[in-house]
Formats: structure tokens, sequence, C-alpha cells
């Protein structure tokens, strides 16, 4: 599908039109006009937020046009020399006046005169950037974006050859579910050997970005990187300490339920132990679930969902259907993985994805089409602060859209298959809390101890994988095991960014209780939340959206019981 370059909208105030954001020497005279403005009263300092918020879009729809090309061709040498040069030679740029800029604003006399219901979130934003910056970091932050951008190269390019083909880790997924266990463990070991070509070169590159992060927190006075990270993604609501209740919630509740889910899966399967590649595949011996063929028939599918769901919400999907929104199959050249990226100076979003067919693109839709929900409902908020979100609640828009669709899966099967969807779809949610819990629990104590070795690494994880994961069996492939943490890409382009897909899931969850006893209401709730964008805080949005912000063992053992409750209602 097309992913050609939205126009700039004709309504600017401060910015030419003609503004090639990618170019510094374009950029540089009107930061400097900005940060040399003489403010001398209240309404001096709003326009400057305003005009700000103008000139950062233009910068970031650049960046942001560059990385989408970027990804969508990892292997194409000058899109990775144009996204190189800017992350180069520009970014650091535009680090340095975000700075003066943000110092400028929490230094004025006139922010204490701004009123504080508009205000008091973005300047308390602001404070926090200025008290962690540090100019000596800038560099750090380009090493590691471009160490970042080698991991998605390798991945990128991992490409195996089966059944007669050469294929995409992403489209070998789909052998997994199919009903020939040989099939199947020939299909998981071919992309277990594929990867663990690369797992020296994956180690490298995490281990030098562990450094460079280690340097950045003892740079800004802080004792270990992951409480620098905490304030930099601005945990205003929550503590690390906090994450842990999470891990032990998860443990004490998901993970049993997990375990008997596998349990009954080995039986009915006639298995004494579960292998990694007896988890997709319906216990039944039923044919693997097949949604779509191709993309267009995925969006096709997906528009008509939205269309008996809510009309406003089925315009916004359709409006991205025109081009320039969407690259969604899967291809050689590819990174891994599905993002939304909202592109804020034409306030156009773009969603990347991986399709091979398989059910779990039909979510990954979904989900995306949720952050691009998110995206459009708060697009016309002229602060740029204020057009995302915390992303634990941005998670929430996107999670909720997974169970908000459940009613609709006709579209995609017939009722004895939509059932079947529905019920792969909530035992992953059973399945995925523990691997958010896994994952998160490992990154702190990656990032409390600092200078550990490989081998430290490799034994925490394994240890973390039995208090947290599936009861299977790793016989005779154990050094796949060790290293099921590099397929995380989190870990290595947004450390700790994954958390938030805990806490939004059972805000999610709730929101999907909620809509079971009325919909209309439940994604008015959903809509009216996400129009706030960033503009209050997090426990805020979450009550506008009818919503309790909290993860600690009661609100986890209540929506599990939940979702328990409503597997025993569906035919297996």
């Amino acid at each position: 599908m097309s992913t050609a370059t939205p126009s700039i909208p004709a309504t600017l105030r401060f910015i030419p039109a003609t503004l090639d954001g990618t170019q510094w020497g374009q950029l540089e005279p009107l930061y400097r006009q900005l940060i040399d403005r003489n403010l001398k009263c209240p309404n001096c300092l709003e326009k400057l937020i305003l005009d700000r918020s103008e000139l950062d879009s233009a910068a970031g729809e650049a960046e942001a046009n560059l990385y989408i090309a970027m990804t969508c061709h990892t292997d194409d040498a000058a899109i990775k020399a144009r996204f190189l040069k800017f992350v180069e030679e520009v970014d650091p740029q535009l680090k340095r006046v975000a700075f003066d800029l943000d110092r400028k604003i929490a230094e004025s006399p006139h922010a204490k005169s701004l009123d504080h219901q508009r205000y008091g979130t973005l300047l308390r934003s602001i404070d926090r950037e200025v008290k962690i910056f540090r100019q000596e970091n800038v560099p750090l932050q380009t090493e590691i974006t471009k160490l970042d951008q080698q991991y998605s190269e390798i991945n990128g390019a991992m490409m195996v050859q089966f059944d007669g083909a050469e294929r995409t880790l992403p489209q070998m997924a789909r052998y997994l579910e199919e009903t020939d266990r040989t099939r199947r463990e020939a299909s998981w070991r071919v992309v277990a050997d594929r990867r663990l070509k690369d797992v020296n070169a994956i180690n490298d590159i995490f281990d030098s970005m562990l450094a460079l992060r280690t340097t950045m927190s003892s740079n800004a006075n802080y004792p270990n990187f992951r409480d620098f990270q905490h304030d930099r993604l601005q945990r205003f609501d929550y503590k690390p300490a906090d994450c842990s209740t999470f891990h032990d919630a998860v443990e004490r509740t998901c993970v049993p339920l997990m375990r008997r889910m596998h349990q009954r899966r080995a039986a009915t399967l006639g298995l004494s132990e579960l292998r990694p590649w007896d988890l997709k595949v319906d216990v039944k011996g039923r044919a693997p679930l097949r949604p779509f063929e191709g993309a267009d028939q995925m969006v096709e599918r997906t528009s008509k969902v939205y269309h008996r769901m809510d009309s406003e919400l089925a315009a916004m999907f359709d409006s991205m259907r025109g081009g320039g929104s969407l690259d969604l199959d899967s291809r050689k050249g590819k990174a891994p993985g599905g993002y939304q990226y909202q592109r804020q100076l034409s306030r156009t979003p773009f969603i990347f994805m991986n399709a091979a067919g398989l059910h779990r693109d039909l979510t990954t839709m979904v989900h995306e089409a949720g952050h691009a929900f998110h995206s459009l409902l708060c697009k016309n908020d002229a602060i740029l602060a204020y057009r995302g979100s915390p992303m634990e609640f941005a998670e929430v828009a996107s999670m909720s859209q997974e169970l908000l669709t459940l009613p609709y899966l006709g579209e995609f099967f017939g009722p004895a298959e939509a059932d079947r969807a529905r019920r792969e779809l909530l035992e992953g949610v059973i399945t995925v809390l523990p691997w958010i819990a896994q994952i998160d629990a490992f990154q702190h104590w990656i990032y409390l101890n600092p200078g550990h070795t490989r081998e430290q690494r490799t034994k925490t994880w394994l240890e973390l994988d039995s208090r947290f994961g599936a009861s299977l069996d790793w016989s005779g492939i154990e050094a796949l095991r060790c290293n099921m943490w590099q397929r995380q890409l989190h870990l290595f382009g947004m450390p700790f960014y994954y958390i938030e897909y805990g806490i939004a899931q059972l805000g999610a969850l709730q929101l999907w209780l909620a809509s079971r006893t009325s919909e209309k209401n439940a994604i008015a709730a959903y809509k009216r939340a996400l129009s706030l964008g960033g503009s209050r805080p997090l426990p805020e949005l979450f009550a506008a959206a009818g919503l309790r912000f909290d993860f600690g063992p009661d609100t986890v053992q209540s929506l599990m019981r939940a979702v328990g409750s409503e597997l025993d209602c569906l035919p297996d």
C-alpha cells in the first residue's frame, strides 16, 4: 500500500509552508527566533508555546517520515542514509534547542500566571525535562538510535527457506498453527536456527546500549538508568516499587491460570508436555484461523466492523484508506513488529505492521487502529504535547479495540470460528500479562546491575522464565530459550516501555466489561477520554473513560476472574 508523504496544512501561523523539516539550516533560524523572543506577559508566553508546537510538529513529522521509510525498507541504502543523516545532524540540535525552550518556559515569571487547568500538565512535564536534560547525553542518544537502527536492519534481513520459498519470520508464524506436529516443529526449528545466527551480533548491540545508558544516567546524577528512565518517561503517578507489585500480582494470579490452561492443552493434544511449537495449534485439530487473504481484504473487513460498531470510528478508519497511511504486508527488508506513528504537522496517522494472514494480524490491525483513533480524536489541540498521552493510557486506546471488536468477528469468520477467535484473544490476555511482567522485571534487573556479564543476564532471564513462563519442554533447544528476550524490540529502542501494556490491559478489560452493559456508553466514554489527549494527568484520563487507575492484586484478580468466566461460556 502507498506510503506517500501527506501534504502540509495551509493554516500555518508561524512556520512557512515550504519549510523542509529535515534541514537544520531551515529549522535553526526559526528556533532561534523563539529562544530570543522577549516575553512581556502571559499572553506572550502562550504564543511562544503555540508557535513552538507548530515548529516542533514540522520537525517531528520530518523525522516520522524518515523513520517510516527506513522501517519499511531497511535494505534501501539511500533511505537508511537519509534517516541516519537526520539522526546524526538534526536530532541532536533539536534536543539542544528543546532544552533551551523548556528552560525559557519553565523559568519565565509568567508561567505561574497561565491557566493551571490548561497548562498545568504541560508545565509539569517541562519542569521534569529541564531537570533531567544534560547536553553531554545528546550524542549518547544519537549513538543509541543508530544502534537501534542496526537492530532493526538485522531483524529485517532475517529470511528462511521453507515450503519451497524464501519467507520472512512473520510469514513463518502461520506454520505454527498447522495440525501436523512434525511440520510445526520443522518450521519452528528453521526460524530458531536463523535467529541463533545473529545472537552474538544482537548481544553486541545490546551491550553497547547498556553502557551508553548507564553513562546517561550517571551524567544526570541518577544512581541507575532505571530510575533515570522512569523520570524520563514522566511516570508521575507510580514508582518502580509499584511495578514490582504488578509483577507479584501477575505471578500469583495470571501465571497459575496460564499454566492450568496449558496443562489442559497438553492433555487434549495427548502430550505429556508441551513444546514451543505446540502453543498455537488448534487443540481439536481444526484448520488454522485465516481471517483474510492479503492486506486489502483485511482493511475492507475491518472497515465493516467499525461501520457496525460506531459511525465516528468508522469514518476515522476509512480516512486512512486513501493512501499514505498504511503499510501492512510482511516482506523482505521490512523491520519487525507493528506501530502507529502520528505525523503531527499534517496530523495524519500511519500504521505499520507485518501481516501474514493470521488471526494475530487482525488483532494488530485493530490495536494500531485504536492508536490512530486516539491521534485523530485529539489532533486539533494546538499544543503538540497534548496531541498524545501517557503511554499507559495510549495503550488503553489500542488494547480496548482488541476487546471491543470481539462481537463483530463475524465479518471475518463463521460463527464457530468467531468463537474460536474470541477464545484465542481472551486466552492471549491471560498469557500476555506474565510476559509483560517478565520483560519488565528483566529490565529492572538489567539496569540495577550494570556491568553484568552475558552469562549472568542469561541466568536471570531463565530464572524469570521459570517464574513467569509457560511450563514447556525445552530439552535440546535451550539455546533459544536463553535468547527469547532478543525478540522484544522494546528492550532495544524503548527501554522500560512495556509495563504500560500491562497497566493498559487492565484498563481495557474494564472498558470491555462496561461495554457488555452498554456498548454505546462505553464507546462514548472511550472517545471522550481519548479526545483529552495528554492534557490531563494519567488518573484523570482513566477516570474520564470510567476506569480505575490501579494495577494491584485486587484489580488483577477481579479482572482475571471475569476473563475466566467468559472463557467458561465459550465453546472449546
